[in-house]
């Protein structure tokens, strides 16, 4: 079972912020990413982004849940993101995959970098929660240019997770509304969070703007 403490724990900081879980920017689909990812900020309101790496999702994001592979019609994009984000600028953040609570040997790990080419972040807590992990890994690396969280941009298919976690960290999220798996096959939950933003936008909430410094 792939318990989730970390969002049952955060579910009382999005009960007092709902904001928290609304996207900077949304796209259909993981095909439908631009590049580099800067443009899906574009606006007039919008001060200068500077994205410079990107925390991506795995499962319903680009790939199948339980599976490693690229899914076939996002191999392109995939390629595409991993040339503007070379090396560690592109770094996979999954509940599944590098968790260590449920990946405990780092196997899924493992086998996702082997198809990707993309390292794949070896975490204690899960998502939302695991901001000063993801953090802790680009002050190791500084050939990054990661100098900030306002510079990193969270790509994945749930609110309640991947964008709060960008949100909770300051960075920017992009929220991949359709993901890989067919509406009809999703749980109920996932279905809900579709409805969840434009309910949140309706009644004037607005998402967060990125600018945490590092500590």
């Amino acid at each position: 079972m792939n318990l989730n403490l970390s969002a049952s724990l955060n579910i009382f900081k999005l009960l007092a912020k709902p904001s928290l879980c609304l996207p900077q920017a949304t796209v259909a689909t993981f095909a439908d990413l631009p590049i580099p990812l800067d443009k899906a900020f574009v606006g007039a309101e919008r001060k200068k982004v500077d994205i410079k790496a990107v925390v991506l999702d795995k499962d319903d994001c680009f790939a199948y849940p339980e599976q490693n592979e690229v899914y076939e019609q996002y191999r392109q994009r995939f390629e595409a993101l991993r040339a503007a984000y070379p090396g560690r600028r592109l770094l996979i953040v999954s509940n599944t995959s590098g968790a260590q609570s449920y990946d405990r040997d780092g196997r899924l790990a493992a086998a996702v970098e082997k198809a990707t080419g993309v390292t794949v972040l070896p975490h204690r807590t899960k998502k939302p929660g695991c901001g000063d992990e993801i953090m802790s890994y680009f002050r190791k690396h500084p050939e990054t240019g990661v100098t900030s969280p306002s510079q990193i941009a969270v790509v994945g298919d749930r609110l309640s997770t991947d964008i709060m976690l960008a949100n909770m960290m300051g960075g920017w999220g992009i929220w991949v509304k359709e993901g890989v798996v067919p509406l009809s096959e999703k749980s109920v939950f996932s279905r809900m969070e579709r409805k969840l933003a434009p309910w949140l936008i309706a009644r004037g909430y607005t998402a967060p703007e990125p600018s945490s410094p590092f500590e």
